[in-house]
């Protein structure tokens, strides 16, 4: 069984680490600033969500476990509180069109 779980954690964390790349090079790819702020947003939490997940069945203690899953709820609330924030200086900014 604890092979099981070393593979579970093992693949989780290689998915969550594919997704913050994935995430990277939409950040470098894409043209405009809504479209890179989407892409990092998306991708850097679904992979820590992943990364959390396969640390989950490792962790030595219920409090340890809760330790990752409110970093988890934290970095959400800080990611979407930023990208709203970074959406809304863009459309400030934005020219009306002529």
């Amino acid at each position: 069984m604890s092979i099981l779980i070393s593979l579970f954690a093992a693949a989780c964390v290689l998915a969550g680490a594919f997704f913050f790349i994935a995430g990277t090079l939409g950040l470098l790819r894409f043209g405009d600033t809504l479209s890179r702020v989407h892409a990092l947003t998306k991708a850097d939490n679904l992979g820590l969500g992943l990364i959390v997940l396969g640390l989950l069945p490792l962790a030595d203690s219920l409090a340890d476990a809760l330790k990752l899953v409110l970093i988890w709820a934290l970095v959400l609330l800080g990611g979407t509180t930023a990208a709203q924030l970074v959406a809304s200086a863009v459309r400030r900014d934005q020219r009306p069109p002529e």
